[in-house]
């Protein structure tokens, strides 16, 4: 009585496991159980790409990191009275604090040449840079009158000039000023961090002039080496600034973009001109306040590496689990058309080959161009899939048809992160035309009388 109902159950499973249905939920799932060894596979990437950081900021501790400038800057103190009330709560007297009042040039003119150098560390490369800079300009004589502060109080003796310097140990040679007819060399430190915590300083004599005499001519040159980034602090009444670099790949940012540039295979031409009127904080100012306004105005230029391996890695990882299911889409495909047995065993096999590609490109990548990286890989991996699928259909024509999509994939996902702008137009076309070819060959199935074997 037993054995018809065993005859049954074993003909109901067979049924539910040869059903399409069942195929596409193990085929789902299969997918979804990749995705462990794919998010595996990003995080390696971003492991490496944090070592890759870490060697950069290693030689940017030896060398210099990013620079920013800022002056130069004539800094006066000057006595202020606070009245304070003394403990009888009756009286009051008056205490005597040392401020400093900030003057900025009427006219500031940079010129910029920069040497790109590439520095290793293992495996990895880093780009610094030496920079020559060549500052020109005017000062007005200051006037504290549009500071609402008495000349009795100023203490012109102590007047100095500085020029931030974000990173003074990227400084090659000693730094000196052309200041009218006199010669001033610099100093390292600041007496006073209002306006920038790190930076060199030279006295000045000033004294309180006539009307008739306004102005100082000023000009000096830094050399000095940075990494990555050299950016400008637009402190002129008139700021122009004209950079070139030996550097194809540049990326501008900050507060003001070029108003001109001229970027070619190997080099780059910018220049820009900001008023004081585009920023917020004016030519004279005391204490700190305008401190956070000024590094608003920042901006400058980034000697950018043209999308970096790891991250064309990271590109193509995150197209894994598209890979994967096209892959399997196919198989299955294949399967119903020509009722061929496909295991799930087969399925997984297959699933981690191409995990596995991920690994060869990260590891290849960091030692030949990502090019030849992605073509070593993805041949390695097209041939290994290739073999596997010759054993399982045993017919070299559906092998040699699938070896052929298999390389339009990888061919496919291989422009797309090559891609910047244009990598989501690309992608959204090639998958509406996968889906197009998919709706062509299915349309004439019967999902509902068709059984995957």
């Amino acid at each position: 009585m037993n054995k018809p109902d065993s005859n049954f159950s074993e003909r109901i499973n067979k049924s539910v496991r040869s059903s399409v249905t069942f195929r596409i939920i193990t085929i789902i799932v299969l997918i979804l159980l990749l995705l462990i060894p794919v998010t595996m596979v990003q995080d390696l990437i971003r492991e490496r790409k944090y070592r890759q950081d870490d060697a950069f900021r290693e030689i940017s501790s030896s060398w210099a990191g990013e620079q920013k400038m800022t002056g130069p800057v004539i800094t006066i103190p000057y006595k202020r009275f606070e009245k304070v009330q003394n403990s009888n709560k009756k009286t009051y007297q008056l205490i005597e604090t040392i401020d400093y009042a900030h003057f900025f040039p009427e006219t500031l003119l940079i010129e910029s040449d920069i040497s790109p150098k590439e520095r290793y560390r293992g495996i990895y490369t880093v780009i610094v840079y030496n920079s020559k800079l060549h500052i020109t300009g005017e000062f007005s004589h200051p006037d504290f009158s549009k500071l609402d502060i008495e000349e009795k109080n100023v203490l012109w003796d102590k007047a100095y000039i500085s020029v931030g310097i974000s990173d003074v140990r990227g400084i090659q040679e000693q730094i000196s000023m052309k200041w009218e007819d006199d010669t001033l060399v610099f100093n390292p430190g600041l007496e006073n961090t209002d306006l920038y915590s790190t930076g060199i300083s030279s006295d000045i004599a000033l004294t309180k002039k006539d009307a008739q005499d306004l102005s100082y001519s000023y000009s000096l040159s830094i050399n000095c080496n940075g990494s990555s980034r050299l950016s400008f602090i637009p402190i002129g009444k008139t700021s122009k600034v004209s950079l070139k670099a030996k550097w194809g790949t540049p990326k501008f940012d900050g507060a003001f973009l070029p108003d001109s540039r001229i970027i070619t295979q190997d080099s780059v031409y910018a220049d820009w001109q900001v008023l004081h009127v585009n920023r917020a904080y004016p030519q004279q100012i005391t204490g700190s306040y305008h401190t956070s306004s000024m590094n608003d105005s920042e901006f400058g230029i980034t000697l950018k590496i043209p999308v970096d391996h790891y991250q064309k890695s990271m590109r193509s990882a995150k197209y894994a689990a598209l890979f994967i299911t096209l892959t399997f889409l196919i198989f299955f495909l294949i399967q119903v058309l020509k009722s061929i047995k496909i295991h799930p065993i087969q399925y997984i096999i297959v699933g981690l080959a191409l995990c596995i590609f991920y690994t060869l490109l990260i590891a290849l990548s960091e030692h030949i161009p990502f090019i030849w990286s992605y073509l070593i890989a993805s041949t390695s991996i097209i041939g290994l899939i290739g073999m596997y699928t010759y054993f399982m259909f045993n017919n070299a024509r559906i092998t040699a048809l699938f070896l052929l999509l298999l390389t339009i994939l990888y061919g496919f996902i291989f422009i797309i992160i090559q891609l910047e702008d244009y990598a989501l137009l690309m992608g959204s076309i090639g998958l509406f035309i996968v889906l197009g070819v998919v709706m062509y060959l299915s349309r004439k199935i019967d999902w509902y009388n068709t059984k995957a074997l």
